[in-house]
């Protein structure tokens, strides 16, 4: 006879408790994604009222029998309007920003209901989570906003996330997995603590100082998250001013190749690390700058596609390998 285990693992188990698998946009809620169970409240709810009845019956009170089955009717109302009020909703999720792993996603949710009445204190979180985003939804659309933690680099699918209410009476929780078609981009994490790119990596320019380098000190700017702490003015903070960032101008021109094989020995994640470093501080920079990777090379260019172009390159690195570890 199978185990517990092994029927947790059948594919219509799995299919009734997560759905399907990844659907296209809207996810409406119907009957046949809709479910609802008792919660604990619930539970003891019942064992209260059986205990009622089996007094109403020992001693024939006809005002136990009264009382008993007033709750109980309340209760079989509760399990009516608590389906209900998620039931007709449909769902929708907008692009996710690309975000540096370690870093937190915000995934955007539509949420339209479809009914001309409001839903109230609708629940809508991950499976695990302990604290959903709880929210009254009036007719039409409503934005709810998710945050989604990131742990690897990579294109990863989007998650389900699940919607569930206990309105009125919390005594039943209805609810149904969202499960989305959509996929979203963690960049790898900056190193913290990177080296300087080698000079090789420089095409030294004939025409002068470009304005914006590594040589030769040009000013100050305000602080930048992600700024190198090699760069901080740090005499400036203990004359307790603001915070302020050294810039450099020199004789290098605007081009730099940031190459994979300069950090031959470095483990394969410190070196996307590096490298998404070098291209953040790059940008930064003003400079011109390639990447090359094995098996890709892009050419040397400036700005914010540019910049994604990178650190998408290097999130996508090898990432088969990283999925079949």
């Amino acid at each position: 006879m199978a185990s517990l285990s092994q029927w947790r693992q059948r594919p219509d188990w799995q299919r009734f408790f997560k759905g399907v698998g990844p659907q296209a946009a809207p996810h409406t809620t119907r009957q046949r994604n809709l479910y609802i169970l008792p919660t604990r409240p619930g539970v003891f709810f019942a064992l209260a009222l059986v205990v009622m009845l089996l007094g109403a019956i020992n001693y024939a009170n006809s005002l136990g029998y009264l009382f008993t089955f007033l709750l109980a009717s309340v209760g079989v109302v509760a399990i009516l309007h608590t389906y209900r009020n998620v039931l007709r909703l449909s769902f929708r999720a907008q692009a996710v920003a690309p975000v540096f792993c370690g870093d937190a996603a915000e995934l955007s949710v539509l949420v339209e209901n479809l009914t001309p009445g409001t839903r109230f204190a609708l629940e809508l979180g991950w499976p695990a989570q302990t604290d959903p985003l709880v929210a009254d939804l009036e007719p039409g659309q409503t934005r709810l906003n998710l945050t989604l933690p990131t742990v690897h680099r990579g294109l990863h699918h989007l998650p389900r996330f699940v919607a569930a209410s206990r309105f009125p009476l919390g005594l039943f929780r209805a609810w149904t997995h969202v499960h989305l078609k959509q996929d979203y981009l963690v960049y790898p994490q900056p190193a913290r603590y990177a080296p300087a790119p080698p000079a090789s990596l420089y095409n030294l320019s004939q025409t002068g100082d470009q304005g914006r380098g590594s040589d030769d000190f040009a000013g100050l700017r305000d602080y930048s998250n992600g700024d190198s702490l090699r760069h901080v003015h740090w005499k400036a903070m203990a004359r307790q001013q603001r915070m302020l960032t050294k810039q450099f101008g020199g004789d290098r021109s605007d081009e730099l190749w940031l190459d994979w094989s300069t950090l031959e020995g470095t483990a394969l994640e410190q070196r996307l690390s590096i490298l998404c470093r070098w291209v953040i501080d790059a940008e930064r920079a003003g400079q011109h700058y390639g990447l090359r990777l094995p098996g890709e090379s892009i050419a040397p260019a400036s700005g914010p596609a540019h910049r994604h172009r990178c650190l998408r390159a290097l999130a996508l690195y090898a990432q088969e390998q990283i999925r079949a570890a």
